[in-house]
């Protein structure tokens, strides 16, 4: 009788590939692209390449490498794509608001109201530092996107006190939305969303079914239970209210409309989708009616070329302009009149410089980036393994398209306006910091999702097989 023994090893999952050589690759052209616009705006306006351009590139690429370096260590598996769109479009806001900087006329009308200029574009690149010093810290302490789970009702007290705090501060152009301490201003509402996004996920995730469920259908539509509609009921007065407090029409459709679109995605009910436009239409009109800043932004919408609206304002009058002279390809970089705007050329109507002087064609390429990191943002929600991150990314990511929707259908004169920036191109601290902090929390859930499972334990039972054979 013969023996022979064979061993038979554990083998571990093949792990998916980090995609940080990928991400690099884009970094570089989404710094190297900016300081192209950069030189081409100094080109057209000076017949010069600037004297900072060195330093502007120097800048951004030092941003740039720092996110790189932390992804990399302590997110390698994470989606490669979010982190270069958003270098590239901080980086290409940097570059407007500097365009917009060198015009003669905004430095003369800022001498006239204000007794002399400041430019904005350094502002705005400490403002981008201070961003990526949030997204590091993100990844640096949320070592795990569950964690946030725990925090779902002291999140909604924190995100309360945010969108509550404005009222008790003056108006800024008609809307009560900033915060201002000392020499320092800061908009709650833009870190607001983030936090009303765990909120929503920690609680839709708890009462997701008893939402779903439904009592009677009606016209192909599934009606959900009368004590169910208590929570949409609640969002709605609340976002009425700071439609009313704040006349700030963008928070209040922000806050709104997010809450309908992680319910919907919760429950996968569409009656959801009906009753929350039935709300918001109504209570939109509802408030525009008595409201005097609110029916002025309307009537601005309606008619933006009338003698009454231009005596008050001619901004929007401006930006249809400046999207109209823009044509196809732009008038280039540096060659528009968008500075016509004014004071808000830079901040709301940032986007009317990108029709203007990138034209059609750039204003779709940039309407695109933004595109992908939604696109990104819900491929990450598809791809995480647990239900809270799924509604968070989805919530993130809702909450990043439903901004860019209401900004850019202001300034395009499709909605009216809102009074919120553009994440990442428009001038603004509050606004770059919250949305990299958002990039920083996508990243990590994406870090999560992709992340290979850990192979198993050998057994030491399954180590060695005794076969005896005759």
């Amino acid at each position: 009788m013969s023996s022979s023994t064979s061993h038979t090893s554990t083998i571990g999952a093949i792990g998916a590939p980090s995609r940080r050589n990928t991400e690099l690759a884009l970094l570089v052209f989404a710094v190297v692209i900016p300081v192209f616009a950069y030189a081409n705006v100094g080109l057209a306006i000076n017949d010069e390449v600037p004297t900072g351009m060195l330093g502007y590139g120097i800048g951004l690429g030092l941003l740039a490498a720092v996110g790189h370096l932390v992804v990399r260590r302590f997110a390698p598996y994470a989606d490669p794509l979010l982190l270069p769109l958003a270098t590239l479009l901080n980086g290409l806001g940097l570059v407007l608001i500097w365009r917009l900087d060198q015009s003669e006329r905004l430095q003369q009308r800022a001498q006239d109201l204000f007794g002399g200029f400041t430019p904005d574009a350094p502002n705005q690149l400490m403002y981008s530092a201070i961003g990526i010093a949030l997204f590091v810290a993100v990844l640096l302490i949320l070592k795990d996107h569950r964690i946030l789970q725990r925090y779902t009702y002291i999140s909604m007290a924190v995100a309360l006190v945010l969108l509550i705090l404005p009222v008790f501060f003056p108006a800024v152009n008609g809307a009560k939305i900033w915060v201002s301490i000392g020499p320092f201003t800061i908009q709650p509402g833009e870190f607001a969303k983030i936090i009303i996004a765990v909120f929503f996920s920690g609680y839709l995730m708890v009462k997701r079914d008893a939402l779903a469920l439904a009592s009677r259908r009606f016209m192909g539509i599934y009606l959900p239970r009368g004590r169910d509609l208590g929570p949409i009921i609640t969002v709605w007065a609340m976002s009425l209210l700071i439609l009313i407090f704040e006349t700030d029409l963008g928070t209040s459709l922000l806050f709104f409309g997010l809450f309908v679109v992680m319910l919907y995605v919760a429950t996968e009910r569409t009656s959801w989708i009906v009753f929350g436009l039935l709300m918001s239409g109504a209570g939109a009109v509802g408030v525009a009616t008595f409201e005097p800043h609110v029916k002025q932004r309307v009537d601005a919408w309606l008619n933006p070329f009338s003698d009454t609206v231009m005596a008050q304002s001619d901004q929007i009058a401006n930006s249809l302009m400046a999207f109209g002279s823009g044509g196809v390809l732009g008038t280039g970089l540096g060659q528009g009149n968008s500075d016509l705007i004014g004071f808000a050329a830079n901040s709301d109507f940032i986007l009317a410089t990108v029709g203007e002087e990138f034209g059609l064609a750039g204003m779709m390429a940039f309407l695109l980036l933004y595109g992908l990191i939604v696109e990104r943002g819900v491929r990450t929600a598809l791809a995480a393994r647990d239900p809270f991150g799924k509604l968070l990314a989805v919530g993130l990511s809702a909450a990043f398209a439903i901004q860019v929707f209401v900004v850019a259908g202001g300034v395009m004169g499709l909605i009216p306006l809102t009074g919120m920036t553009m994440p990442f191109v428009a001038y603004g601290g509050s606004s770059v910091i919250a949305n990299w902090a958002l990039i920083g929390i996508l990243i990590r859930i994406s870090d999560t999702a992709r992340r290979p499972a850990p192979a198993p334990a050998p057994n030491p039972d399954a180590e060695m097989t005794q076969v005896v054979r005759p």
